[in-house]
This record gives structure tokens, sequence and C-alpha cells, in this order.
């Protein structure tokens, strides 16, 4: 019997030694591999992909929906809360001011939307192969913002539109931290997305 225990520990060694990884719990509750998720981004890329391409896919528009949606929303939102309800926009124009507020709150809502069932709705692939949970919600935050930056462009091209035709607007040095403003809603979607996502799978 100790000979066969020894065989068994001998060829756990062994067995080891073949390894290619060790998967090993997180050092915090914050902590996350950022060189681990740089040898994955191959994997990002093609969900970023898929999602972007899948979403779409099968709609007669396509990726002008990406456009329509908050515009329609926008045009809705100016009929209703300042042309009946006359509302005042400080002097900014009703379609810039409520169109900027929409793609920031879209870009938030889907990235704490899709994100929350992440764990639920790739189960069966969680299961299958190991590589960092963390691609698959972070791919959707992704594809959300290849869809947010086309509606900033809009919101830019209508900024210049109405600097141009002498609105009471000016840029100013703030605009400088716009890319870090969409860093932090993106990683504050994500937060609550997987939130969400760890209590419904839990309960």
């Amino acid at each position: 019997m100790t000979s066969s225990i020894a065989d068994r520990k001998g060829s756990t060694e062994l067995s080891s030694k073949n390894w290619t990884a060790v998967l090993t719990p997180p050092k915090g509750l914050f902590h996350v591999s950022w060189k681990e998720l740089w040898e994955y981004r191959e994997l990002i890329g093609l969900l970023v992909y898929r999602d972007f391409v899948s979403i779409y896919k099968q709609t007669f528009l396509g990726s002008l929906w990406h456009i329509l949606q908050p515009l329609l929303q926008t045009l809705m939102f100016v009929l209703v809360f300042s042309a009946l309800l006359k509302i005042p926009t400080n002097g900014i124009p009703p379609l810039l001011f409520f169109l900027s507020g929409i793609a920031c709150w879209r870009y938030f809502a889907d990235c704490a939307l899709r994100t929350s069932t992440t764990f639920i709705d790739n189960q069966s692939v969680f299961d299958k192969i190991y590589f960092p949970r963390i691609v698959v919600p972070l791919a959707l935050v992704l594809v959300n913002l290849v869809r947010f930056l086309i509606q900033i462009l809009l919101l830019l091209c209508m900024y210049v539109f109405f600097i141009l035709k002498g609105a009471a607007i000016h840029p100013t040095w703030a605009l400088m931290a716009l890319p870090l403003l969409i860093v932090e809603l993106g990683a504050l979607g994500l937060g609550v997305g997987c939130l969400i996502s760890a209590f419904t799978t839990r309960y």
C-alpha cells in the first residue's frame, strides 16, 4: 500500500511538469491581471467583432441604427420637453442638449444591461474552456463603445453645425477630459453589470 501511494505521488509530480498554467484565486477584491488580459487580446477582438456584426446583421438598415435610434429618441425629447413643456436648456440648442444626454445614458445603460447576464448567457462556454471571465463583459463594453463613438461623431457634427449657425456655445478646455469621462462611464457600466450578473447567477 505504501508503494502505491508513492507511485501516485510520483505520477502526480511527473504530470505537474507538463502543466502550462496554474490557476489561483484573485489576490484581492479589485485585482485585475492586465498581463493575462493582454494575452487574450485576440479573443477580445473576435468577441467584439462577433457581437457588433450580429446585433444588426438581420436588420434592414444595419449599422445605421446606431445613428437613427438616438436621433429619433432625441427628436421625441425635443418635441415633448422643449416644444410642448417649454423646459429651458440655458441657451444650448435643444437638439444638441438632449442628444448629448441620451448618447451618454445609452452607453451606460447598454453596458450595464448587456453585462448583467454574462455568466448565464455564457455558462456553456465557461464550463468547457478557461479564459479570464472578465473578457466577455469587457468585450461587450467595447462593442457598446464603438456604437457610442459613432454617436459622439454625430454629436460633434451637430456641434460644429450649431456653432456655424451662430449658436451661443463655445468649446472649452473641459473637452480635453472627454476621453477620461468615457472610460469612467464604461467602467461604471461594467462594474454595475458584473455586480448584477453575480447576483442573478447566485440567486
